[in-house]
């Protein structure tokens, strides 16, 4: 018998029993993702459409070393998932989706309504990777043992469910920078993308992750990330993403060791596109903390989403817990929505949430126009400032930021972001194209 055909197979049918998000939907309801359809291939634009393109040209995963650091063990497997036994070590220790007839508790209905991503991704999915960061036999060195990394992953097909399954060991510290931009030399059509990616932190774990995803225009992309963090575990994220004609990004993070700790910065760019970011951050551990920070900037017509709900479980005491969302809007008419929202099940936490709009800083402009930079120029100084203080309330060490290549990626998104916005002066306009 063929498992993997099984398992594909049951995975359409959950998907035709259950239906796909309905446009009601709580945590869609301001903007609602394509139909199945798309995420299947199956949409009437799809058979038009072709992209087969080879790991040989940089398609799929790359590992990559980071700087001239000492390396710590890695072991990483690239998985076929039409192979049965590759599919199974692929999806190992994975939690099944759960259908929205399950009867979850209270607090869950963000998973649910999410979970028909879930069934396209095992129903598609057809490559991905297995990470374990650390071990036994990495000469002992447990809690001293750091290990730098980047992952770069270009579409493979014009429609895709890639994976990526991340473990680090026991108190091991890893950094990861993590790049989807798009280049020529790998698929060139529009990309539907379905990623779905899976971390798992053991006890005093820490994994500072810093995530670029710069789609191409037309593209429709959605990455769900899960992660759990043991005992003493720490999880960082910084997120930079620019808008398409639908992309989400979705950050679960289930804090479930006592002491453990989750800390996540966001900044979204988008002109004239859909860009939402969802951060659903859930509380079962005592003693633990979680800080959740957005920025979004958008221009033209654009639509951006910042959806942040923080669960505070009965059994989960002294829980420390923060979110602050800010939408500016740069140009035009957007449209920006922040949701920041807390579920307390406990009397003994500290929390507090807020979401703020405004606009780039008048004074800060003139001066900096007083110092003879143009506006274009003047605008990305002020959108990199606010975004550099973002980040520095995710990674909360100066040393790290410095060490990375973030200035750059940071520069390129801003410059790209100004460089798109529809409203910007035509004299802007073509010194961004020459």
């Amino acid at each position: 018998m063929d498992h993997a055909r099984a398992d594909i197979l049951l995975a359409r049918y959950r998907l035709q029993d259950a239906g796909w998000i309905p446009r009601d939907a709580e945590a869609f309801r301001h903007l609602p993702p394509p139909p199945a359809a798309v995420w299947l291939g199956e949409a009437p634009e799809a058979a038009s459409t072709g992209c087969d393109a080879h790991p040989l040209s940089g398609a799929g995963w790359t590992l990559h070393t980071l700087g001239q650091t000492p390396q710590g063990r890695v072991d990483a497997r690239w998985l076929d998932a039409a192979d049965p036994a590759q599919r199974k070590e692929l999806f190992a220790g994975q939690p099944l989706p759960i259908h929205p007839d399950g009867g979850a508790a209270p607090g869950d209905i963000d998973q649910h309504d999410a979970a028909p991503f879930a069934w396209v991704h095992q129903a598609l999915c057809r490559h991905g990777l297995r990470l374990r960061i650390g071990g036994e036999d990495s000469d002992n060195r447990g809690a001293n043992e750091t290990v730098w990394m980047q992952l770069r992953h270009q579409p493979r097909s014009a429609v895709e469910a890639p994976m990526l399954v991340i473990e680090v060991q026991d108190g091991v510290h890893c950094v990861l920078v993590e790049t989807h931009h798009r280049e020529s030399r790998a698929c060139t059509q529009p990309v539907v993308q379905n990623l779905h990616v899976h971390i798992r932190l053991g006890a005093g774990a820490t994994l500072q992750h810093l995530r670029s995803v710069q789609p191409g225009a037309a593209d429709r992309v959605a990455h769900h990330l899960q992660v759990q963090l043991g005992p003493d575990a720490r999880y960082e994220q910084g997120l930079i993403a620019t808008g398409s004609r639908y992309h989400l990004q979705r950050l679960v993070v289930e804090v479930a060791g006592d002491r453990a700790e989750a800390r996540s910065a966001g900044l979204l760019l988008t002109a004239g596109a859909d860009l939402e970011q969802q951060v659903r951050t859930v509380h079962t551990g005592a003693c633990t903390r979680s800080h959740v920070e957005a920025l979004a900037l958008a221009s033209g017509a654009a639509r951006a989403v910042v959806n942040a709900h923080t669960r505070i479980a009965p059994g989960a005491p002294e829980a420390e817990v923060r979110q602050r969302l800010t939408g500016v809007p740069t140009g035009g008419q957007p449209r920006l929505v922040l949701r920041p929202h807390l579920e307390i099940h406990h009397d003994q936490v500290q929390a507090a949430h807020g979401a703020t709009w405004g606009a780039l800083p008048e004074d800060a402009l003139f001066y900096a126009r007083q110092r003879g930079l143009d506006e274009r120029s003047a605008r990305g100084l002020i959108i990199e400032g606010m975004a550099s203080a973002l980040f520095a309330q995710a990674f909360d060490d100066p040393q790290f930021i410095e060490s990375l290549d973030f200035a750059c990626l940071l520069r390129q998104a801003v410059t790209q972001h100004l460089s798109d916005d529809p409203t910007a002066p035509a004299t802007q306009q073509e010194a961004a194209h020459g």
